[in-house]
């Protein structure tokens, strides 16, 4: 049981899976020491509980968004020093440093052109279009929408026209018309809100309404809010952009993030 390996600073967070372990760390004013100490506490813990940090797995990702970068001393786990790497993955999602989404979404499409080959065999066995459909749905547009609240609101045009690309070749294929991945990102991220919003106890539960204002439904945007709210999540970036972080151990400074993600073995 892992119930007690939890973060000890409020600038921290501990985020575990399975057998992965990933520490975030908010840090201020170039003063690392909670997310140092919260490090150091989870190898103790490890130790304690008779679990080995893997530490050539270990990564770490900084995000820093200052003008005036300063440099980021490395971090030792058992006297080894932890790589620090520009890129990583979270769960399934491609992080990297400048929170862009491109080698991200450029992944997904890698892998949703592999699964087409399949939709292509169906349709060569005649396969009626509902079939294909639900095919196309369970294997490609699953894979093509996994996580997307978390990282549309931050793709560029190219990134969508890749990811519509997709769309449009399994619809010729299918012969049918099918939702749009930006139809599909816009309804996701508002049912996201919607139950954030819903949720007493979630620590974001507030955040919706401070960043939009409290509008009454059905009302109209002024024409100079028209795009940005065209663009689910942009309103959103601000908040995000002032995190630092560093993977398998991940740590933010304010204007920069650390995240550290972590294998036991």
């Amino acid at each position: 049981m892992t119930h007690d390996c939890c973060a000890r600073s409020t600038t921290n967070h501990i985020v575990k899976y399975a057998d992965d372990t990933t520490v975030v760390g908010l840090i201020r004013d170039n003063n690392d020491m909670d997310y140092r100490e919260e490090v150091k506490h989870l190898v103790d813990w490890c130790r304690t509980n008779n679990l080995i940090l893997n530490v050539n797995k270990t990564k770490e990702i900084i995000v820093d968004f200052r003008k005036h970068q300063s440099s980021h001393a490395p971090l030792y786990i058992n006297d080894t020093a932890v790589e620090i790497v520009s890129s990583t993955k979270f769960l399934g999602v491609q992080i990297i440093d400048n929170i862009t989404w491109s080698l991200h979404t450029g992944a997904l499409v890698k892998r949703a052109q592999q699964r087409m080959h399949f939709l292509r065999r169906m349709k060569r066995a005649q396969l009626p279009p509902p079939i294909l459909s639900t095919f196309y749905r369970g294997t490609i547009e699953s894979l093509l929408t996994n996580s997307i609240s978390v990282w549309t609101g931050a793709c560029n045009a190219s990134d969508w026209k890749s990811l519509q690309r997709v769309v449009r070749t399994a619809e010729k294929i299918i012969r049918t018309p099918l939702p749009p991945i930006q139809e599909i990102a816009k309804s996701r991220c508002l049912t996201r809100a919607q139950k954030i919003c819903k949720d007493s106890s979630h620590p974001h539960q507030g955040l919706p309404h401070r960043l939009i204002g409290a509008r009454p439904p059905n009302t109209s945007l002024p024409a100079k809010h028209v795009g940005e709210a065209s663009h689910p999540g942009r309103e959103w970036a601000p908040s995000l952009q002032r995190i630092t972080m560093r993977p398998s151990l991940l740590s933010f400074p304010e204007h920069c993030c650390s995240t550290v993600a972590q294998k036991n073995s």
